[in-house]
């Protein structure tokens, strides 16, 4: 039952995305500041984005993170919403060299636990967990 809750959960969280990216039309006769115009050079990364460490999730995405990750299992935030942050940061950091799926998941379980869950909250929630990490922290890992 409860897989179809996180199931459910992580389907409003994409709704939600979904919806944010379309909160408001633009109008018609808006034109384009001179700044936005001006082409910049990109940003250098910070020392943790070169070291492979994505930053940390601000605004909706932070919500939607810890929120989705509520969804999935209460006991996986518990009010510690900057370590729920950390060891999703950490989990990109090591999903950067580990490609196998099965494994990610086994990491997931080392590294995301609870105090009734001092084993991890097992596969099927470590996946949906992955999941999580994988659309709000590093999607492109």
């Amino acid at each position: 039952m409860r897989t179809h809750q996180a199931a459910a959960a992580l389907l409003a969280t994409a709704a939600l995305l979904a919806l944010a990216g379309c909160a408001g039309e633009p109008e018609a006769d808006a034109k384009p500041t001179p700044a936005a115009t001006v082409p910049t050079m990109p940003a250098a990364p910070s020392a943790t984005e070169a070291a492979g460490i994505p930053p940390v999730p601000t605004g909706d995405k932070r919500v939607i993170y810890l929120a989705t990750l509520t969804g999935i299992d209460p006991e996986i935030v518990n009010g510690k919403e900057d370590t729920a942050i950390s060891r999703g940061r950490d989990q990109c950091t090591a999903m950067k060299d580990e490609k196998d799926p099965t494994k990610r998941i086994a990491q997931v379980e080392q590294r995301f636990i609870g105090p009734n869950h001092p084993n991890g909250f097992g596969p099927t929630k470590s996946a949906l967990i992955l999941a999580t990490v994988q659309a709000n922290i590093c999607p492109t890992y």
